[in-house]
């Protein structure tokens, strides 16, 4: 999936946790197959490659997923959007060579194709249909929180007690450590991320990060991150980076790019009215925002 996935379990019998967990990691390359870009057969390349021709069935995960994505992006206000996969990566590459931002025309021309609103959803027919030629879904911004999600569902339903599913640094936990303590994360700091800016208690919870401290360009000594904001075609800028805390890693994942594209207060006021979801923000200037749920240390 593009990802480093890490799967730690606590288990009375070292040979069983390994059976286990291989088969946490079969139902990841499962999800993988159905869902990514890079593999020519996956649902989501067919969806794609029918673009503006006709509608295509798929299986109901996939449909469901889909569905759960399209309402993300509503109460987002299309900050989250899974078409944004018919965006020119060339105009974007976010290395040493990047020294200036694309014009504002050549900009919006990029993201016209992102729009959630045309991904059409027949319940009955489980079909989806893109209804522009041109146009791509993908699921880089909630894939991998579904595939944690369901690696750690399968552990449960084999009696793993316990354990973490880390999914590039988006993290879903269940039960204890071995010495009864809760599973604890470290909010990476943004200027070093060996280091830790704070820690909290996620024992039957899922956190994930968004950041610009992994990919970005300097461009006129502003810091740009490689993340864009689908309605205006350009990098987000003015926060370092965002955790989001919740029952669920897909939702997770979902939330955590959203709120950078959004910002720090109208990301908030968000987070502030969804029941379950918690919030860490840190902005550019390296000040600290939470929602009002939540405890950090």
């Amino acid at each position: 999936m593009g990802n480093h996935f890490e799967i730690s379990v606590v288990h009375h019998q070292e040979q069983e946790a390994y059976d286990c967990i291989a088969k946490a990691v079969a139902e990841i390359s499962r999800i993988e197959d159905l869902l990514s870009t890079f593999k020519a057969h996956s649902q989501t390349n067919l969806i794609n490659d029918f673009a503006g021709i006709k509608p295509v069935k798929v299986d109901k995960e996939v449909f469901d997923l889909i569905k759960r994505a399209l309402k993300i992006s509503e109460i987002t206000q299309g900050a989250f959007d899974i078409t944004y996969g018919s965006i020119d990566k060339s105009l974007w590459n976010f290395d040493v060579n990047m020294t200036a931002l694309p014009d504002a025309e050549t900009a919006k021309k990029a993201v016209a194709l992102i729009n959630y609103r045309n991904v059409m959803l027949d319940e009955a027919q489980q079909t989806v249909f893109l209804t522009q030629k041109g146009m791509r879904i993908g699921f880089g911004g909630i894939g991998k929180g579904y595939a944690a999600d369901k690696a750690k569902s399968v552990l449960q339903k084999l009696g793993i007690k316990s354990g973490i599913v880390n999914a590039s640094g988006d993290l879903v936990t269940w039960g204890a450590q071995i010495d009864g303590k809760p599973w604890t994360a470290a909010i990476a700091n943004p200027d070093q991320k060996l280091q830790a800016f704070s820690y909290l208690n996620i024992s039957n919870m899922a956190i994930a990060t968004s950041g610009n401290y992994e990919k970005f360009a300097v461009i006129k000594g502003r810091k740009y991150s490689h993340t864009i904001n689908p309605k205006t075609g350009f990098p987000v800028s003015g926060i370092k980076s965002v955790s989001i805390i919740c029952p669920q890693a897909e939702l997770a994942d979902a939330l955590a790019t959203p709120v950078m594209v959004m910002g720090v207060h109208v990301g908030l006021d968000l987070i502030n009215q969804l029941k379950g979801v918690a919030c860490i923000v840190i902005d550019d200037d390296n000040r600290l925002h939470t929602s009002n749920n939540i405890n950090i240390s």
